[in-house]
């Protein structure tokens, strides 16, 4: 909070605050029917148990005291996850008759599609898993929206593949702050747009310094080496609204960042996994309520922009590739 004097009166000016209030024996009673439901049902429960998950994890989440809102439903992520195993059991076809076949030109061809469909399928699966879950988003029933298109992803995703194969990986640091720029870039918040600055240079920086130290301290510094790139991740991100930018701050530290961790495994140690709402919930914890905006960004001047987009295939299939983007 900052507070401004004049002769005549004071003024507070007070920062829209980041907040998580979600607990872990609310998550784990929706988790546990979801599992049981998931169970009984051979799987298909799925959509509805991560749509219920995904709903308490954003009503929980708060912006200057206000709840976000998941809007996603288990009937559209159950259409979208038809459609992503469907196309999945087309490319697992392919692999599967060219490992039967007896021709080694047959069986080439066959690796080759197999290997190529799942490279192209990675960049459609991001596009349409942020189309979706941006537009399924509101606060104060302001949407967030995505306006990305499906050839810049591919040419952002394939010309850092291919330089971070060239470069023996020395590219993937440019490549992963490329695929955010291109990512947040396209996000918007009502009438605000995001913006990603990090450089590939200082993501390089920050693990050949993590990589190092954490051998000279026998793994001690792997905890702040974390903290690092979850800071740099969340520090480059930068609001633009009315003409003003704003930042995002974290200041998560590595003690923090190591206790978070130490405790997180010794939960779903002794509690054989079931544990693992009480993780979500403090590693959520831990990251949100350690951020911060920095500027002038005012949440009560957002205006809605965004249409709805209710094409939840590629959320699933996100989930397939475990593709955690967001």
């Amino acid at each position: 909070m900052q507070e401004t004097s004049t002769d005549q009166e004071t003024t507070v000016v007070s920062r829209p605050t980041l907040a998580f209030k979600g607990q872990g024996s609310e998550l784990f009673s929706i988790e546990i029917v979801n599992m049981v439901l998931t169970a009984l049902t051979l799987g298909l429960y799925y959509p509805w148990a991560k749509a219920k998950n995904l709903q308490y994890i954003y009503r929980k989440t708060e912006l200057a005291d206000s709840p976000f809102t998941f809007h996603g439903t288990g009937k559209e992520m159950f259409i979208g996850f038809i459609k992503g195993v469907g196309i999945f059991a087309v490319l697992v076809s392919i692999l599967i008759y060219g490992l039967s076949s007896g021709d080694d030109g047959v069986k080439f061809l066959c690796f080759a599609l197999y290997f190529i469909g799942f490279l192209a399928l990675i960049p459609l699966a991001i596009h349409g898993m942020m189309r979706y879950r941006t537009s399924r988003t509101s606060w104060r029933g302001i949407h967030m929206g995505y306006r990305g298109t499906l050839g810049n992803m591919y040419k952002v995703y394939f010309t850092g593949f291919f330089l971070s194969i060239i470069t023996f990986g020395i590219y993937s640091f440019w490549f992963t702050t490329n695929l955010r720029k291109e990512i947040l870039g396209n996000m918007r918040f009502g009438n605000a747009k995001f913006r990603y600055i990090g450089d590939g240079s200082d993501l390089l920086l920050i693990n050949v310094k993590g990589y190092f130290l954490t051998i000279f301290t026998l793994g001690i510094y792997s905890f702040w080496w974390a903290k690092d790139l979850i800071n740099f991740y969340i520090d480059n991100i930068l609001i633009e609204q009315d003409g003003k930018y704003s930042r995002l701050n974290s200041s998560l530290t590595g003690g923090e960042y190591f206790v978070l961790t130490v405790v997180n495994l010794f939960i779903l140690i002794f509690t054989l996994g079931l544990g693992y709402a009480w993780v979500v919930t403090r590693t959520m914890s831990a990251i949100i309520n350690n951020c911060e905006i920095i500027g002038e960004f005012n949440p009560d001047a957002l205006a809605q922009t965004e249409e709805e987009y209710k094409n939840a295939t590629f959320e699933d299939m996100a989930d397939m590739m475990d593709i955690g983007i967001i």
